[in-house]
């Protein structure tokens, strides 16, 4: 049996952790996969803060904080607790990963493993997700442990003599990506006749390569240049002009609101609202974005 040390250097050569010395915030809930994370960024010479968010969804939430605490005294990295409030209400889960994002320091390291990979591809190829979604997550120092499975994780915890926090909602199957999870992705694999994880990571990487070769591509596109834009392949029309709506906003606009952008580019509409408050207008060649007040929302048709 491999020391600890020796397991931790086996799991380090697969994943994706920054240069020895880098600040490295990890967020930690006190689970296997993010237990281990924090193990390997100190292995990997980090140097490590755990952030814990309690969301104070279920009684006792607030002790898994003092876990992660003495796991990092244990480890050698430094501890940080946040606290969140979600609301009762539908879309739980989305919006306690909102929160949760909204506490954690911008390039916060995540736990997520292969596993979690292949599950996110099938939960957004449910969802009808486009290139970007079918890519899943992209391996590096936010995402550092998609090269190593949950079973990896489990056992490392157990070789280190860590203790993790069990969730009762990573069973509850109420939420998607738990039926996913316990359901979809086993049935999936004995149809298959084989374990579809490496299978689903693999694609979700060939997938990331073709989206960025794309975006760069798009590069070469001025979406206010309605000529230029309504004349490039489809494909990079949309990317250049989801990249032009979306901004600094935190997620890309939809592929209606695309296309209707796309519609003004051809002539085929005059303008059109893409968000609340925004619509794109051609004028002289030209596509611009300005602000609408409320009274004014709504489609516009016409040349």
């Amino acid at each position: 049996m491999a020391s600890p040390e020796g397991a931790l250097d086996l799991l380090l050569d697969d994943c994706r952790f920054p240069s020895p010395g880098t600040p490295l915030f990890c967020a930690v809930s006190g689970g296997p996969d993010s237990l281990a994370l924090l193990a390997l960024a100190v292995a990997a010479g980090c140097v490590v803060t755990a952030v814990h968010v309690d969301h104070g969804l279920r009684a006792g939430s607030a002790t898994e904080a003092e876990v992660v605490a003495a796991a990092a005294a244990r480890l050698g990295a430094g501890f940080r607790g946040e606290a969140v409030e979600v609301g009762p209400g539908p879309n739980l889960e989305a919006r306690a990963r909102t929160a949760r994002r909204g506490a954690l320091p911008r390039g916060t390291a995540t736990g997520h493993t292969m596993d979690d990979q292949a599950e996110t591809v099938l939960v957004n190829l449910l969802r009808g997700a486009g290139l970007d979604g079918l890519a899943g997550m992209r391996p590096g120092p936010e995402h550092p442990l998609l090269g190593i499975r949950r079973s990896q994780t489990h056992a490392l915890c157990e070789e280190l003599g860590l203790e993790p926090v069990h969730d009762p909602s990573n069973t509850d199957r109420r939420f998607v990506r738990n039926r996913v999870r316990h359901e979809l992705l086993p049935l999936a694999s004995a149809i298959a006749g084989r374990d579809l994880v490496p299978v689903l990571a693999r694609q979700a990487g060939l997938l990331a390569d073709e989206a960025q070769l794309l975006d760069v591509l798009a590069l070469g596109i001025n979406p206010s240049d309605a000529k230029v834009l309504a004349a490039a392949p489809a494909p990079l029309a949309r990317r250049a002009t989801r990249r032009w709506l979306r901004g600094p906003a935190p997620h890309p606009p939809d592929l209606a609101a695309v296309e209707r952008v796309l519609a003004v580019a051809r002539g085929q509409l005059g303008a059109t609202d893409v968000a609340p408050g925004t619509r794109v207008r051609r004028s002289r060649g030209t596509l611009s974005s300005e602000p609408i007040g409320p009274e004014a929302s709504g489609s516009v048709g016409g040349r």
